[in-house]
Formats: structure tokens, C-alpha cells, sequence
């Protein structure tokens, strides 16, 4: 997504020009090229999907929505296994309209992780709840803390749920660390993310993440949390940014390569 206007020919090309080895991949682009010729061009590029990205909006009330969201999610995690990758991020989803009930609609959400978790381990997949900033609690994450991530995933076994640790979201919590380590001791941090918070926010707020070195956030500080935690996969960057999709998307892989091992390696 850092990269949206490159094509998925185009990404793997240029990841393979600049040594990076493994790629986290989006389902709408993967879809537009086709699940199974990306799977080769990926595998014979010796890439590896570090994940699939996204599953979740799992909060509807109404039947035939929470029916259809879960055929989707299961379709994800198919999609994951044909990737080759282990881990599926979720994105729990929003209040539905005219609600209020932030308890129910996360229990919904745990509700829907019982269904999917043995499903995906079945397929070798594992299911990894991404806790988003609290400002997109309303209408799209109800899970905004790692200890809320975590509360979720605890119900069940670690290779069937754990948590996506994206600095992004989860820079400004001063519990945040110690709920690492607690993911850590559990072998619940399935995939971590870097991205950089910048100010003004954009309109939209949505495709505010900046650029490493760019904000506010420590995060090298980061960095050593989760590898103190025990993490040791790939490290993701993951960049919504409208600026930097109007820019050459191999230039913009090239500075991303570059500031990581600036401000994180």
C-alpha cells in the first residue's frame, strides 16, 4: 500500500532491484492481477508475502451482514494460504449506524474470531488484530488499544489469533510497551508495522501516515520493544499517503528502503 501506484509486476520488480525479500500485499491489488499469478510471480521472484491485508469488519448486527462478512473473511484467509503467507491482519470494523455500543460491537468481534480462527489454522493461517488510533473507533476499528487487541486474542490459541503492532496506531499509548511484552511472552505479535504521525493531519485523517523520520514517533524506540518482546519477522512499512502515491512509486520504495535503515534498523 506504501506503493499503490506501482502494479504488482512493477512492485516485485522493484523490490527485488533493492533487496527487499519480503512484501506485504493488499487484497485489491492481488485480486486485480489474480491471486494465482501473483502467488508465482511472488514465489518466483523468491519473495516472500509477509502478509495479507485486510480481513475484519466484523461488527454488523444484522445476519446477512455478519454471514457476508464472514464468507469474506474466509476468503481472505484462503487467499493467504495461496500467498504463502502465515498471517491475515484484521481490521475489527466500526459501530454500525445508530449505534452506540462500543462493548458489543467488540464482542461481536470476538464473537466472529471463534468462527474464523479454526478455520485459518486449518489452513496454516493465523489471525492478527490490528488495534487502530481511537480516533477510528466509530466507523472503523472498535478495538483502538493493544491490551483491547489482546483481550480479544487471549480467548483463543496463539496460532489461531494474535495482534499487528503498527506504530502508527499505537505510538501515542504509554501501556502500549508493556502490552508488547505481554504479546511477546504469549507469541501473540504476529506482523509489526512502522509508519510516522505527522501534523496537521490531512482532511480525511485516513491517508495522513507519514513518512519514516518525518514525525513524531521513536521508532527505532519501537523497534526494540517488540525484538525485546521476542519478535524477530520481516518488519513492514506501511504507508497511506496521498502525497507520496502521487510520486514515482520505485523512488518512493527506493527512500522508504533508505529511511528504515536511517530511523529503525
Amino acid at each position: 500500500m506504501t506503493v499503490r501506484q506501482l502494479s504488482v509486476p512493477e512492485l516485485v520488480d522493484a523490490c527485488g532491484r533493492l533487496g527487499v525479500r519480503h512484501v506485504g500485499l493488499w487484497r485489491e491489488p492481488v485480486r486485480s492481477h489474480g491471486l494465482e499469478a501473483t502467488a508465482k510471480l511472488v514465489r518466483d521472484a523468491g519473495l516472500a508475502v509477509s502478509t495479507l491485508c485486510r480481513g475484519g469488519f466484523l461488527t454488523a448486527v444484522d445476519p446477512g451482514e455478519r454471514a457476508g462478512a464472514l464468507a469474506d473473511n474466509r476468503r481472505a484467509i484462503d487467499e493467504a494460504a495461496t500467498l504463502g503467507t502465515d498471517t491475515l491482519v484484521l481490521v475489527s470494523g466500526g459501530l454500525p449506524p445508530g449505534s452506540r455500543d462500543l462493548r458489543g460491537a467488540r464482542e461481536r468481534v470476538a464473537d466472529a474470531l471463534a468462527d474464523l480462527g479454526p478455520y485459518a489454522a486449518s489452513h496454516g493461517v493465523r489471525l492478527a488484530v490490528e488495534p487502530l488510533h481511537p480516533m477510528f473507533a466509530a466507523d472503523r476499528c472498535v478495538v483502538s488499544t493493544l491490551a483491547q487487541a489482546l483481550d480479544l486474542a487471549e480467548r483463543f490459541p496463539a496460532h489461531q489469533v494474535g495482534v499487528a503492532v503498527d506504530t502508527y496506531h499505537v505510538w501515542w499509548d504509554d501501556t502500549a510497551p508493556a502490552q508488547i511484552a505481554r504479546a511477546g511472552a504469549a507469541g501473540r505479535i504476529h506482523t509489526f508495522q512502522l509508519a510516522d504521525w505527522t501534523t496537521p493531519l490531512p482532511e480525511g485523517v485516513l491517508n495522513g501516515r507519514g513518512q519514516l523520520g518525518d514525525g513524531s514517533i521513536d521508532l527505532r524506540a519501537w523497534k526494540d520493544h517488540v525484538e525485546a518482546a521476542g519478535y524477530t519477522g520481516p518488519i513492514e512499512v506501511e504507508l497511506f499517503n496521498d502525497g507520496l502515491w502521487a510520486r514515482d512509486g520505485r523512488e518512493v520504495l527506493a527512500e522508504t528502503a533508505s529511511r528504515f535503515l536511517e530511523h529503525a534498523a
